[in-house]
């Protein structure tokens, strides 16, 4: 796969490289078209180097990377993973809560408190709604 990298930068710098030339190179017409045709030849020569199998193989790990990672979009995976983050959530407001009774705060106990409740209802309307569209 790295020769099929290797050579794909190579193309893309000749191809680079041949048009800057053409745009800003102070010659003929005539020398800047025979530039040209050797740049174009030299792309020709690096993609016939180019091996259809190192195509091939890059292609397949690609899809089958994208394959892997739309199988971990599951939905019961989505669902774990969405439950395991409630209970994290829930845990800290539950700590900020607990740590603004013991600062004794009233104002602070009320908007820990509110916060806590508020964090409880939204994760179990996403968890409601995971466990609905399952």
């Amino acid at each position: 796969m790295s020769k099929l990298k290797t050579a794909v930068a190579v193309g893309a710098g000749v191809a680079v490289g041949a048009a800057a030339g053409i745009l800003f190179a102070p010659k003929k017409g005539s020398e800047t078209r025979k530039e040209l045709k050797e740049k174009i030849s030299e792309l020709i020569e690096n993609a016939k180097q180019i091996k259809k199998e190192d195509v091939k193989e890059y292609i397949e790990t690609k899809a089958n990377q994208l394959k892997q990672e739309l199988e971990d979009l599951d939905k019961e995976k989505v669902l774990d993973i969405a439950k395991k983050k409630a209970k994290q959530i829930e845990k800290k407001a539950k700590d900020l809560a607990n740590y603004a009774v013991k600062k004794g705060t009233p104002v602070l106990q009320e908007m820990t408190e509110s916060i806590r409740e508020t964090a409880i209802k939204v994760t179990k309307d996403v968890l409601k709604k995971l466990e609905k569209d399952e």
